[in-house]
């Protein structure tokens, strides 16, 4: 069920406020899903049941996406600060050490948090950060692209496309490996959700100067890559696994940027076994 939770997070200038939406469900070691840039917590909805059946699962709206609010104006969307204000969340929500998996952006952040002990285990998929420069660079091209394209279409246009598998593939096959497996609906509020993520900017601005180094030794990591990824491209994970040597690498076959639509089972199991380690 959706929530919001509303918490003080502390910074140079004093405390500042921060809202954060959420759902959650299940009953277990608690679980915590983060999605990647310009998507919303409902991209985990494929997986979110299975998950359910072993864990307890908060799915997150990051701040700035989703249903949550923009961050106040003077805090800046850098990993600093959106790991500030996920520990506070988390402290918010009686969370101590959870188990966390994020998609993109949110596998950085996953990561992050691993290396600041605030959670059990990682699993990331496709995350952000293992990029040249070169890589970098195409894939914010192509991020500014998709949302420049999802802010120009008008909305009767975007429900019209996305009824047929052929308009889903047109609309989302950057991220997904099988794009026509996406349901209307969803294709629809994804849409939405890029074209009006207020921390959209903010956040692709803080993400120029990220390069991931390895702190994790001793907390179970686990980074799985889709082999049909087209945005943050699959010889990327051979690279996260290079820095961080005691990783757990999983290929994803015929998966895209975002696995969980593409295969839900798989992408649910490597998140479970993930967070047994």
């Amino acid at each position: 069920m959706s929530a919001t939770a509303s918490f003080q997070v502390p910074t140079a200038l004093g405390p500042r406020d921060v809202t954060v939406s959420y759902a959650r469900v299940g009953r277990g070691a608690p679980l915590v899903l983060l999605h990647g840039i310009g998507h919303h917590r409902q991209a985990w909805d494929p997986v979110v049941d299975i998950l359910a059946t072993e864990r307890e699962v908060i799915a997150v709206d990051l701040p700035g996406f989703g249903a949550s609010p923009a961050l106040p104006g003077d805090l800046a969307y850098d990993l600093a600060t959106t790991n500030t204000v996920l520990g506070a969340l988390f402290g918010q929500l009686g969370l101590v050490r959870p188990h966390v998996a994020g998609n993109s952006l949110g596998g950085l952040l996953a990561l992050e948090l691993g290396r600041e002990k605030a959670v059990r285990s990682v699993t990331a998929l496709s995350p952000a950060g293992f990029w040249t420069e070169a890589e970098r660079r195409y894939a914010f091209a192509v991020l500014l692209a998709m949302r420049g394209i999802a802010q120009r279409l008008p909305l009767p246009l975007v429900e019209r496309l996305s009824r047929t598998a052929a308009g889903r593939t047109a609309l989302t096959s950057t991220i997904y490996g099988r794009p026509g497996r996406r349901s209307p609906e969803a294709v629809v509020a994804e849409t939405l959700a890029l074209a009006g993520a207020t921390g959209f900017d903010a956040t692709l601005r803080a993400g120029i100067a990220v390069r991931f180094t390895d702190d994790l030794l001793g907390l179970p990591v686990t980074v799985a890559w889709g082999s049909r990824d087209r945005l943050l491209l699959r010889r990327q994970g051979v690279r996260a696994k290079q820095l961080i040597p005691h990783a757990r690498l999983v290929r994803l076959p015929g998966c895209g940027h975002c696995p969980m639509n593409d295969d839900p089972a798989l992408v649910a199991r490597v998140i479970l076994d993930g967070s047994r380690a």
